[in-house]
């Protein structure tokens, strides 16, 4: 037999109140701020309630209403209550003592703020109160509006689209008394015709964030730039499998087409690279499966107006010796504090230009990810000299790499030293591998004890993670000294 948990007081009151919504309305005024967000829950579940929902949005005491965690999927009745309430509050001259609310946040974020002050009455409320922003982006300025209103550009379904939407143009024609502020922007598998409808209608200096994860050719990704321009207080870019003209039919094309081909695409990549040149302030920069890039990787880098902070690489197997040889010795790449290469084939490349990055970067690195690069013995070795001096590293990950019982003790005798590691994983030595590639369970148990043993011998507390691989399937396990 269940035994039901009970409703709490604070409930129980709400559920009461709302009975008679005109009286609900007229104790917004004397109610404890306490109060609010279970009201607000427990209207915005009740499909009667809009006027409340306006009501309340009049007389919100906190700073943020973090309306967009309660908006997936789009309720609209609720939005427009909200919005209404706020058009009441922009149209006043001297507001309603109660309210303090000087941010409506549609982002999905306030989970907390919802979950603590609704359900888990043991939490401390007033630290989870969340705080204003005043500030949208930096070095952007905008007249002084007196709600700002916080929305992500997410594309993934129509529902969206049409929330999008709504949001944007309610906001234009209240121009002058809110601001829209959208810090990032994810396009995932939609025709570019969907996103411009709304890049044409946001303040676009305004984002911060890009995710592009889209088959999109390169003529898409040329008009996709001319808006990437105009986005400049873009700190972070992440492209995901752009491909470039006519790359699946490639090897069906005759030489003379391929060249008009090849001709075509440089065009389209040189404006894209005209509006990188725009980006003042990027600081991040993540490339996945990045074909289009191939042979092109420097004329990229070239064009980073400042310094990178994180580069992360993945699934970059098509990109040439030039192109990593390029990467590795671009100047831009001097203060990265995250470098990560998963899926980057050093097999045949010489560790130095490798070394002398690190070389470079040791003075700020904080994380290093060289996972499934091919990376055997002599690349590590060439290394460790290096790993020894990156003092501010916090984590290091290179698992997925053949290497030998000899190198990965190595690896921990070199790494000994540094006081801010606290994350570390390896690959399983080859020594625990049969000749067919699979994992020998009771070599891997010797393993770990003689990883254990080399710990032990360090003598300093420290817990590191050895990575097995079988059949394209990676073990992780915990080999710890305390």
């Amino acid at each position: 037999m269940s035994i039901r948990t009970p409703p709490t007081l604070l409930k129980l009151a709400g559920e009461s109140l709302l009975r008679d919504q005109a009286l609900a309305i007229a104790a917004l005024e004397y109610l404890p701020a306490e109060l609010f967000p279970q009201l607000f829950i427990l209207a915005y579940k009740n499909r009667s309630h809009e006027e409340f929902l306006k009501a309340m949005a009049q007389a919100w005491p906190f700073t943020v209403l973090p309306l967009g965690h309660l908006m997936q999927p789009p309720r609209f009745k609720v939005l427009k209550a909200v919005l209404d309430g706020l058009d009441v509050l922009l149209a006043q001259k001297i507001r309603p003592r109660r309210c303090k609310l000087q941010v409506l946040d549609l982002r999905d974020t306030g989970a907390k703020f919802w979950r603590i002050w609704c359900g888990d009455s043991t939490q401390k409320h007033l630290l989870i109160v969340p705080k204003a922003v005043h500030r949208s982006s930096p070095n952007m300025e905008h007249p002084l509006a007196l709600v700002e209103v916080f929305l992500d550009l997410n594309f993934n379904d129509r529902d969206r689209d049409e929330f999008l939407m709504y949001v944007i143009q309610w906001a234009q024609q209240r121009e002058g008394l809110l601001h829209l502020c959208c810090k990032t922007l994810r396009i995932a598998e939609v025709p570019f015709r969907r996103v411009r409808k709304v890049l044409d209608a946001v303040q676009l200096d305004c984002i911060q964030e890009v995710q592009l994860n889209c088959t999109w050719d390169l003529p898409t990704l040329g008009t996709f730039a001319v808006y990437l321009g105009q986005m400049r207080n873009l700190q972070k870019l992440f492209l995901s499998y752009i491909h470039v003209l006519g790359e699946k039919e490639a090897d069906e094309k005759e030489e003379e087409e391929q060249e008009e081909e090849e001709k075509k695409e440089q065009g389209f990549f040189s404006q894209f690279l005209s509006q990188m040149l725009k980006l003042q302030h990027l600081r991040e920069l993540v490339l996945e499966s990045p074909s289009f890039l191939r042979g092109r990787l420097d004329q990229m880098l070239r064009c980073l107006q400042t310094p990178l902070e994180k580069l992360t690489i993945t699934h970059c197997g098509r990109l040439t010796h030039s192109d990593l040889t390029h990467l590795f010795q671009c100047p831009n790449l001097r203060q990265l504090k995250s470098l990560r290469l998963h899926c980057a084939s050093l097999a045949d490349f010489s560790p130095e230009p490798l070394r002398a990055l690190l070389e470079a970067v040791a003075p700020t690195l904080q994380e290093l990810c060289l996972d499934n690069c091919a990376m055997v013995d002599s690349h590590v070795e060439a290394i460790l000299p290096v790993l020894s001096r990156c003092h501010q590293l916090i984590s290091i990950t290179i698992s997925e790499n053949r290497l030998s019982l000899a190198t990965v003790g190595k690896l921990l005798h070199h790494t000994a030293g540094l006081r801010s590691l606290e994350y570390e994983e390896y690959p399983v030595p080859l020594e625990c591998y049969t000749t067919q590639g699979t994992v020998n369970q009771d070599g891997l148990a010797l393993i770990r004890a003689e990883l254990t043993g080399i710990l032990r011998e360090l003598g300093q507390p420290r817990t590191i993670r050895p990575a097995t691989e079988d059949s394209g399937h990676s073990e992780y396990y915990h080999v710890a000294f305390s």
